[in-house]
């Protein structure tokens, strides 16, 4: 292939954008034309930019990266290579679509593979099979996030089953996750980017790093400094808004 490929890169974490960046800098047939750290960043890039190839972080915040896809119509997407530090979105799944993706962390022989099917596949990104292997697995996955009802939590001597709708908030606890529900804390070993995929988008936000909320409790927003927010619940726990996730909130509730 003679055309430059024209590579938007997508990932909310500095590091792993630096990654992407180094492993292409030496190959003379790509052309970075942008980086994203959000979903929203993401898809007014695509919208503007019309990339040829796409390196996508699924996990992102505010807007993952399958709502991205979801945002700008799988039939109009470039070829993409999916990004993921988690299995959480079965592995076998893109397997099953034929849809590359690399699995944090990856090598540089592993990249190299991506990268060429990749290139590959922007000759045919036309073809109509290939937008619907697309949207089949956006489909499949934004489904499973949907029907998630209930979290499981073991303890030494029994298993609590949580129904979701009733989860307050949760909050990051080293390697565990901290879910209040009511006045009760359930202690989950968990990370949060894949706790905040088990909660339904439509009902929960990603507030904070360290901070999942459900949007029904939540009562009051209170400006703080820098673009940050107090958030206040119903039953008074008050919880931090940061500037960065603001996109969530404002997707829910109209512009912050």
């Amino acid at each position: 292939m003679s055309q430059i490929v024209r590579t938007l890169i997508v990932d909310d974490e500095p590091l792993a954008r630096e990654r992407i960046r180094s492993l292409l800098k030496d190959d003379a047939r790509v052309k970075i034309v942008g980086e994203c750290a959000t979903g929203i960043q993401a898809v007014n890039a695509i919208l503007k930019i019309r990339p040829d190839l796409i390196f996508l972080d699924i996990q992102m915040p505010g807007m993952d990266g399958f709502e991205v896809i979801q945002a700008i119509g799988p039939e109009k997407m470039p070829p993409v290579i999916f990004v993921t530090a988690y299995d959480r979105y079965a592995i076998k799944a893109f397997e099953v679509h034929a849809i590359d993706y690399l699995l944090k962390p990856y090598e540089k022989e592993r990249f190299q593979m991506a990268l060429e099917r990749g290139i590959r596949e922007i000759s045919s990104a036309k073809d109509v099979g290939s937008s619907k292997k697309l949207s089949i697995l956006v489909n499949e996955i934004l489904e499973e996030k949907r029907i998630a009802k209930r979290i499981l939590i073991k303890s030494s001597d029994r298993i609590s089953i949580i129904d979701i709708s009733q989860i307050d908030w949760v909050e990051s606890a080293g390697n565990y996750v901290q879910i209040h529900v009511g006045r009760n804390i359930h202690l989950l070993r968990e990370t949060m980017s894949n706790m905040e995929q088990r909660l339904d988008l439509q009902s929960f936000a990603r507030i904070h790093r360290k901070t999942i909320v459900n949007l029904s409790r939540i009562k009051e927003l209170r400006p703080l400094m820098h673009g940050d927010y107090l958030v206040i619940l119903h039953d008074g726990a008050r919880l931090k808004l940061s500037r960065q996730y603001c996109d969530r909130l404002g997707m829910a509730f109209g512009a912050i």
